[in-house]
């Protein structure tokens, strides 16, 4: 038995099939669905800081204002631009060690905190001035 799938189904669309417009509805849902997506994509590009850098700064009494996490998440981004992957971030007296790839300060020490200053498993720095 020979026979041709073509002859089975058609080549386009039948006869008195229209496509169908797009309702208002769905308009309104795209719009929600990119809202959602622009958020979320935010958050993903946002400094971070993890649970041991939050711990760090808090019990070293280290305050940081809006000001300073926009120098640090810029200084975060430079080390991106160049290929970095993990990165030590000198703002001040506070060294940060940083996950570029995460966008997230893994641990943060000042001045005092750091008594040997020596710093492994990086492959950048950045001073913010």
């Amino acid at each position: 038995m020979d026979r041709d799938i073509r002859s089975i189904l058609p080549a386009g669309p039948l006869p008195g099939a229209a496509p169908k417009a797009k309702s208002a509805n769905v308009k309104v849902n795209d719009f929600a669905f990119e809202k959602a997506l622009e958020i979320e994509f935010g958050k993903s590009q946002a400094l971070k800081f993890s649970a041991h850098a939050e711990r760090r700064l808090k019990e070293r009494n280290i305050v940081l204002a809006s000001e300073d996490l926009a120098k640090i998440d810029k200084a975060v981004r430079q080390a991106e631009a160049k290929g970095a992957r993990e990165s030590l971030i000198i703002y001040g007296d506070l060294a940060l060690i940083t996950s570029v790839r995460n966008k997230t300060v893994v641990t943060a020490m000042d001045g005092r905190s750091s008594d040997d200053h020596v710093f492994t498993n990086i492959d950048s720095a950045v001073i913010v001035k």
